[in-house]
């Protein structure tokens, strides 16, 4: 044999495992499960636990959802297991309920301060007691961890939340996330790991290890069931799910939802929207929940109605984003270049714009805003239908081009922000756009069927515009057009809620962001005291057609249970954003756990722990660990993701230098063959 053959075979293994997906393995691994199974690490190898059912019921009263999410496991391996999984709920959800079942008892958990409740954890987990722990990571995304699970036993785990309905230009509408997408971490890996997901934690997300849970691109056996009763308030002319079929009753103006064919795959956002008949259509309306003495209120009024609304006469500077990572591979590029091209289409003479795309690059359009004439559209109209879905979701640079070019004296800037906003650093995204705002206006539009919708939400209000999810092709249309109509036309500034005298007010927001057309004022306050019957709460601001000013009575006849709860989440979120702006940190940890336990909700610092009394596990019996998977969103392709894995680490960088090597190996090659031929030549 040749001396150059053992040479090319390590060159075609090293080739090999360089573009090989780790999702290819032999066996069943993390990476290859499915999402809400739990994946046990036994002696002989993993096991796969049966999920046998997850179920959500929701309970909606006027702007106020209570619901219930329950998951079912068996342990079908030989080994006593501690299964964690991380799971994603909505951006706004105050999670204050946990129980853990096993057969025909249930342990309560308890809120407890977030250190106690994990060593309460970790104790009764070593003493062989059933325990469940749940984790918030970020304020959409949690972890639950369930330990001393028999084998062949059933353990099921029901964590319950509120939400406040969200309502937009007279449809009201509520969103349960059921998968997540995998998210770039950007920052250089740390030594140490908190978590057992994919990604080590970095420098820039310290905690990416426990936001990260390994993902599967199919499952025949990952289903949920749904349920849904409403209670609007109000006769409603339309009542519908946006992406899953359903089942729909009505019995004196009660609504049942059910999923149409009992179960459906855990790969796309359930979202059920409900619209009024238009005379019931609400202008203002008020909840209340008096919580030791203290009123709490959830208040909403109407700003001006949009046959009102007079048309934006300044000229416009529109610059767009638009992702495309590989996360965004699939059916999201699809709607991405979709969602362009209907805004170029709704450009002005006038206006100026640009397109900025990134992934583990940024590359701009042009150096700066052009004009919207013929010649530049059509040329940008070419850009966006060349566009391709690969690499990291590294979207700082792109933000700091838009928010950092030399803005034009002569027009509004109004930056356009398309992406799923798979991304793990979100805390430093938000201070920069509060940073480097300006007088310009952030709109977002978050893509796929398994959007971040924190990112979206949370970066849209701090850049004072709005957002919208575009979760399917379809409803590209509808959602840009309504996105331009708002912002063609003026939004109200200036708001001002003025209270009776004499009471002192927690309101949330503390400023009231700008409002654009069909958007309302929604406001969480506590009064450290009553008001007089006939007293009313004043909401004022600037419109195009002058001063708008609206009455709102805050008498209420009964209590509506968990306003007080959704305002505590409302200040925790406030709190948060006063820690990151570098308030005192110690002061702002305080606060934040006396408001959630004096609440019972989790947050940043406060876990819920259930602990059975009685341990099960014998004493010399080992008790395995491993993560738990999620399912990979519809249209999303596992290996755009994971087989090109730029989307979450700085992989494009280290396949570059793997092509490198092999070149240069195959290089070596041919001058170690070359060699080898002149020497036998010569010898013969």
């Amino acid at each position: 044999m040749p001396r150059s053959q053992p040479f090319l075979i390590l060159l075609t293994l090293t080739f090999s495992s360089l573009w090989t997906s780790p999702l290819r393995a032999e066996g069943p691994t993390p990476a290859q499960m499915q999402s809400g199974s739990l994946l046990m690490r036994m002696q002989e190898g993993y096991v796969t636990a049966t999920l046998l059912n997850t179920d959500v019921d929701m309970s909606v009263n006027g702007l106020v959802a209570r619901v219930s999410v329950r998951q079912e496991f068996r342990n079908d391996g030989s080994e006593w297991v501690e299964g964690v999984y991380v799971f994603p709920l909505p951006d706004k959800a105050a999670v204050d309920r946990m129980r853990l079942h096993v057969g025909d008892r249930f342990i309560e958990g308890e809120i407890r301060e977030k250190e106690q409740a994990k060593k309460e954890y970790e104790r009764a987990r070593e003493q062989g007691k059933k325990a469940s722990l749940v984790q918030q990571q970020r304020a959409n995304l949690f972890t639950t961890s369930v330990a001393n699970i028999a084998p062949g036993e059933l353990v099921a785990v029901e964590i319950e939340y509120l939400e406040d309905i969200r309502y937009d230009e007279g449809t009201f509408s509520i969103r349960f996330p059921m998968t997540l997408t995998p998210r770039f971490i950007p920052g250089s890996p740390l030594p140490d790991r908190q978590g057992s997901g994919w990604s080590p934690d970095t420098t820039r997300v310290a905690d990416a290890s426990l936001i990260t849970p390994p993902m599967i691109a199919a499952s025949r056996g990952h289903r949920i069931s749904l349920s849904a009763s409403v209670d609007a308030g109000m006769p409603l002319e339309v009542i519908a799910s946006r992406y899953h079929p359903v089942n729909i009753s009505e019995d004196q103006g009660q609504y049942g939802v059910t999923l149409a064919g009992g179960t459906a795959p855990m790969d796309h956002d359930f979202e059920l929207l409900w619209r009024p008949v238009p005379s019931a259509a609400p202008r203002a309306m008020a909840f209340t929940e008096t919580i030791g003495g203290e009123p709490h209120y959830l208040l909403m009024v109407m700003p001006p109605n949009p046959t009102d609304a007079v048309p934006m006469m300044m000229p416009r500077e529109m610059i767009f984003i638009v992702d495309t990572s590989g996360s965004m591979h699939g059916v999201s590029i699809e709607q991405a270049k979709k969602a362009l091209l209907r805004a170029l289409g709704g450009l002005q003479a006038n206006d100026r714009f640009n397109i900025i795309e990134f992934n583990s690059y940024t590359r701009a359009l042009h150096s700066r805003s052009v004009p919207a004439n013929a010649l530049n559209i059509s040329n940008a109209e070419g850009f966006v239908r060349a566009l391709q879905a690969n690499g990291g979701t590294n979207m700082r640079p792109a933000l700091e081009r838009a928010l950092r070019s030399r803005p034009s004296e002569s027009h509004l800037r109004q930056i356009i922000f398309i992406t799923d906003g798979s991304v793990g650093n979100e805390e430093e995204l938000y201070t920069l756009i509060e940073q480097d705002l300006g007088a310009a206006r952030l709109f977002t539009v978050g893509i796929g069927s398994a959007p971040n919708s924190w990112f979206m939400r949370k970066s849209a209000e701090l850049g004072r515009g709005t957002f919208e999810v575009i979760s399917a092709l379809h409803e590209v249309g509808e959602k840009m057009d309504r996105l331009f109509k708002k912002l063609e036309y003026p939004q109200v500034t200036n708001i001002n809620v003025t209270w009776p005298g004499g009471a002192v007010i927690e309101l949330y927001p503390n400023i009231v962001p700008d409002l654009y057309l069909g958007e309302p004022v929604t406001v969480k306050a506590r009064a450290s005291n009553g008001f007089q019957p006939g007293d009313e709460v004043s909401i004022s601001g600037d419109s195009a057609g002058g001063a708008w000013t609206r009455q709102l009575s805050l008498l209420s006849k009964d209590d509506d249970p968990g306003i007080a709860a959704l305002w505590a989440r409302a200040r925790i979120a406030a709190l948060r954003d006063e820690e990151r702006r570098g308030a005192d940190a110690e002061l702002i940890r305080k606060s934040i756990i006396d408001t959630a336990l004096a609440h019972h909700l989790v947050s940043k610092y406060t876990s819920l722990v259930a602990v059975d009394k009685t341990p099960v596990r014998p004493a010399g019996d080992p008790l395995s660990k491993e993560q738990v998977p999620n399912l990979m969103p519809y249209g999303q392709s596992t290996n755009a993701i994971f087989g090109f894995p730029g989307t979450a680490t700085n992989a494009t960088l280290l396949q570059l230098r793997g092509l490198a090597l092999i070149l240069a190996a195959l290089l070596l090659l041919c001058i170690r063959r070359w060699r080898w031929r002149i020497t036998h030549a010569l010898a013969s």
